[in-house]
C-alpha cells in the first residue's frame, strides 16, 4: 500500500500554503481603495493627493515584480516572502503616524508597494512553474484568484473597521496580519520538488529542471528584459496587460467605491458589491486555468478583453444610491473575467525565452499591468476632479479593452503549442 503521505503529491500542498498566504495578505492590496474617502474626511486633502499615493503604489507593486522572480530563483521563494511580509508590517504601522500628503506616498506608496511587490502574482507564478508540469495552468487559476479576490473579499470588513474605528484601524490591522504570516511561510512551505526528492507533478521521469543561471538576481531580471525586448510578442503581452491593470486594480479596484459613492450609494455597500467581484473571480479565474490547459491562450485572452470593453462602457449608466438588478449583472460578469487574463498570460510568457526564464518575464510583463494599473489610479482621479465623475474614465478604459482584444491575437502565432505546455 502507497503510504498516505505520498497519495498527494507535496506540489498540492505547496499550492494550499501559497493560496492561504495569499488570502490572508491580500487586505494589503485592498486597503488604499477604502482609505481614499476616509483620508479625505479626516484631513482634508483631495483625492488626486491620496490617489497619487495609491499610484505609486501600483507601480511600484509591478516595478518589482521581475526583480522578486529572480530573487526568487536565487535564493529561494521563503526567504523573498518573508521579507516581503516583513515590509509590508513596517510600511503599514509607520502609516498611523501620517501628517501629511507625502507621508502617505513614502509609507503606504513606496514601502508597501515594494513589500506587495515582492510577492503577490510573481509568487503564484514561481510555485506553478516549478511544481507543476501537468495542470499548470489550473494552479495558476486557483493562485491567481486566491490573490485578487483575497484582497476584494476583505473590502467590507476593513470598510467597517474604517468607518467604526477609523482609517488608522486599517493600518494596525494590515499590519499585524502581515507579520502574523511570516512563521506561516517558514514552517509550511517547500521550496521545490527536489527538496523532497520528487518531480513536479506531472513530470515525465526523464525531466530535467531548466538549468540555473549564474547572473546575480539584478543582471538575470535585468538580462531577461534585454533579451525579451527584441521579441515583438513580448511587447504584445506587455501591452495587454497594461490594459488589463488599466481596467481592473486601478480603475474597478481603486475607483469603484468612490464612483459609486458619488452616486449616493454608502461606502460600505458598495465595498460589498466589490467583495462580490471577488466571489465571481474565484469562479471566473479558476476556470481560466482550466480552459488555459485545453484551448488556445490567445483566443481566451480575445474573448476577456473585449467583454471586459463593452461592459465599461455600460458602467457610468448603471450605478445607482442602491442597488439595481443591472448593477448585479456587471458585478457578477466582471467578477467572472476580473483576472481571468492572468493563466492564459503566464501560458504565452513561455513563448518568449522558454521555460527557464518564463517567471521573470512574465514579472516584467507584470510591470505593464501596473503601470497601467497606475495611471489609472491617478489619472482616473484626475478625470474625476476636473469633469466631475468618472464616465470618460471609464469610457476611455472599455476603448482600450476592445483595442487589446485585437492585438492579443497576434501573440506567439508561430511558435509550437508544445513549449507552452512543457
Amino acid at each position: 500500500m502507497v503510504p498516505v503521505s505520498r497519495r498527494i503529491h507535496p506540489g498540492w500542498i505547496a499550492v494550499a500554503v501559497t493560496f492561504a498566504t495569499l488570502m490572508a495578505t491580500a487586505g494589503f492590496r485592498s486597503a488604499p481603495s477604502v482609505l481614499i474617502v476616509p483620508l479625505e474626511d479626516a484631513f482634508g486633502w483631495s483625492r488626486s493627493d491620496i490617489s497619487l499615493a495609491v499610484a505609486i503604489n501600483v507601480l511600484l507593486f509591478g516595478l518589482m515584480s521581475p526583480f522578486a522572480a529572480a530573487l526568487m530563483e536565487k535564493f529561494g521563494i521563503r526567504r523573498v516572502v518573508m521579507s516581503a511580509l516583513t515590509t509590508i508590517s513596517i510600511g503599514a504601522f509607520l502609516t498611523i503616524f501620517i501628517q501629511a500628503p507625502w507621508q502617505l506616498i513614502a509609507t503606504w506608496g513606496v514601502i508597501v508597494g515594494i513589500g506587495t511587490g515582492s510577492m503577490a502574482l510573481v509568487f503564484a507564478a514561481t510555485v506553478a512553474n516549478r511544481w507543476f508540469v501537468a495542470k499548470r495552468g489550473l494552479v495558476t487559476g486557483v493562485l491567481t484568484a486566491a490573490s485578487a479576490t483575497g484582497q476584494l473579499i476583505f473590502l467590507p470588513g476593513l470598510s467597517h473597521l474604517a468607518n467604526t474605528y477609523g482609517w488608522k484601524s486599517v493600518s494596525i490591522t494590515v499590519s499585524s496580519f502581515a507579520i502574523l504570516v511570516v512563521p506561516f511561510i517558514f514552517f509550511f512551505l517547500r521550496e521545490s520538488p527536489a527538496e523532497v526528492g520528487l518531480l513536479p507533478y506531472g513530470a515525465n521521469s526523464d525531466w530535467q529542471p531548466p538549468a540555473k543561471s549564474e547572473l546575480s538576481a539584478g543582471a538575470l531580471a535585468i538580462d531577461t528584459l534585454k533579451q525579451s525586448a527584441k521579441k515583438k510578442d513580448f511587447w504584445y503581452l506587455y501591452g495587454s496587460f497594461f490594459v488589463c491593470g488599466l481596467s481592473t486594480s486601478g480603475l474597478i479596484g481603486t475607483h469603484f467605491i468612490p464612483a459609486a459613492h458619488d452616486h449616493g450609494m454608502p461606502t460600505t455597500l458598495a465595498a460589498s458589491l466589490l467583495a462580490m467581484v471577488g466571489i465571481f473571480d474565484v469562479i471566473g479565474t479558476v476556470f481560466s486555468g482550466w480552459l488555459t490547459d485545453r484551448y488556445d491562450p490567445r483566443k481566451l485572452l480575445f474573448f476577456y478583453f473585449g467583454t471586459r470593453g463593452l461592459s465599461l462602457f455600460l458602467l457610468p449608466s448603471i450605478l445607482f444610491s442602491d442597488i439595481h438588478a443591472s448593477t448585479l449583472v456587471f458585478v457578477i460578469f466582471y467578477g467572472l473575467d476580473w483576472v481571468a487574463t492572468v493563466p492564459p498570460t503566464i501560458m504565452l510568457c513561455r513563448a518568449i525565452l522558454g521555460p527557464e526564464r518564463a517567471s521573470i518575464v512574465y514579472g516584467w510583463v507584470f510591470t505593464g499591468h501596473q503601470i497601467g494599473g497606475a495611471i489609472a489610479a491617478f489619472g482616473a482621479a484626475i478625470l474625476r476632479v476636473q469633469l466631475g465623475d468618472y464616465a470618460v474614465a471609464f469610457y476611455i478604459s472599455g476603448a482600450m479593452c476592445i483595442i487589446t482584444a485585437y492585438f492579443v491575437l497576434q501573440i506567439a502565432r508561430n511558435v509550437d503549442e508544445k513549449v507552452l505546455r512543457t
